[in-house]
Order: C-alpha cells, then structure tokens, then sequence
C-alpha cells in the first residue's frame, strides 16, 4: 500500500523520517512503516509551510506525483485554476 503523508516540520527532514522509521513520530506513520522522504520544501514561515501543506493533502495521488517528479505540465493540467 502507498500512502501519501504531508507534514510541516521545524527539524531537519531527513532527520525526521529516520525518526517516524523508528517508531517514533504520529501514529499514522509508524502503521505504514518505512517511510520515505519524497519531495521537501523550504519556507521563510511556519504560516507558509502549514498553507502549503494544507493545500498539498487536497491534492489526489496523481497530481502529488507530478509535484515529486517535476512534471509540470501535467501539474499544471490537473490544476484546477489552470486554464491555458
């Protein structure tokens, strides 16, 4: 099973999912074990890093591939707010 997990985060995020693979970290996490950091951003704020991420588990499976493997385009068709 994939799932796809989006948090925001204070520590470094390769640290972090060392940590969530030790059993230590959310519930959600340590049911679905390994886990693996797949795409990280970086924000001046935490308001911008917890909009983001607000926004990125609205988003289906599909369109969180296109963001991890730089697909643009096919970001951009699955956009809702995307007309050209």
């Amino acid at each position: 099973m994939r799932a796809w997990y989006c948090e925001w985060q204070r520590l470094q995020a390769e640290g972090h999912a060392l940590a969530h693979n030790a059993g230590r970290g959310s519930a959600y996490t340590s049911k679905r074990r390994p886990v693996r950091l797949m795409y990280m951003e970086h924000f001046k704020t935490e308001a911008e890093a917890v909009k983001q991420e607000r926004q990125l588990k609205r988003w289906n499976a599909e369109k969180k591939r296109s963001l991890i493997s730089g697909d643009i385009q096919t970001l951009k068709r699955l956009s809702k707010r995307y007309w050209a």
